[in-house]
């Protein structure tokens, strides 16, 4: 038959064999592993520069700002500001402004002196990128001490940590900037793939991570 009126053709292809499909998966299991044993640590980093600010989230629950009332205590630093933004109604907290003004309060009331901690609270009702308006409404309050040059070390809550980093990062980008991820207590960092929270936390903190380091883009 002519090959112009042909309807269909030979064409050579390829596939995988049994072993092909053994060294794939095999790549593909050992690949899944790393991400599991590796991913929180990852996105819970404590590597401080022993700076002369230490920051903390206002968010954190009592015994994170125990700990990040201690590293306070233990460390150099000059001043401890918290942030944080406006609290929901209906919250049994609520008769206060942010979390910012809460996490000073708490922090005073554990002994820390009232001139070494103010509260830079985000007094926009924003709904997005929250922890960068957070780190921007730090820099303003920062810069008003006079205190612009002044390296900073961020104490965030598990898997959040690496995300706050990096925004901090952006926005106090003339000055060294470090982090400190306290381990929370609601599950076990070594085997979070076991508990709910774990999983719901790195999963979600995961996407949040990418979305900030490849997609968020600075409001001019």
């Amino acid at each position: 038959m002519n090959k112009l009126f042909r309807l269909t053709t030979i064409r050579e292809s390829r596939s995988l064999t049994l072993m092909g499909w053994i060294a794939l998966s095999t790549a593909f299991s050992f690949f899944l592993i790393s991400i599991i044993f590796f991913v929180h640590s990852f996105l819970a980093p404590t590597k401080p520069v022993n700076g002369d600010i230490l920051v903390v989230e206002g968010w954190l629950p009592d015994y994170a700002l125990q700990i990040a009332k201690e590293r306070f205590q233990r460390g150099n630093y000059k001043l401890l500001v918290t942030t944080g933004g406006k609290i929901g109604m209906g919250n049994h907290v609520s008769q206060y402004d942010t979390w910012a003004d809460v996490a000073a309060l708490i922090l005073k009331g554990s002994g820390i002196p009232k001139k070494k901690i103010i509260a830079a609270p985000l007094l926009l009702n924003v709904k997005k990128d929250r922890t960068y308006h957070s780190a921007l409404a730090s820099q303003k309050k920062i810069n008003k001490e006079g205190l612009n040059e002044a390296s900073i070390d961020v104490v965030s809550l598990g898997v959040h940590a690496r995300r706050s980093w990096l925004l901090f990062e952006k926005v106090f980008s003339s000055v060294d900037v470090g982090i400190i991820a306290i381990r929370p207590n609601s599950y076990d960092t070594s085997r979070w793939w076991l508990f709910s929270e774990g999983v719901r936390s790195v999963i979600s903190e995961s996407i949040a991570y990418l979305y900030a380091r490849f997609i968020f883009s600075i409001s001019k």
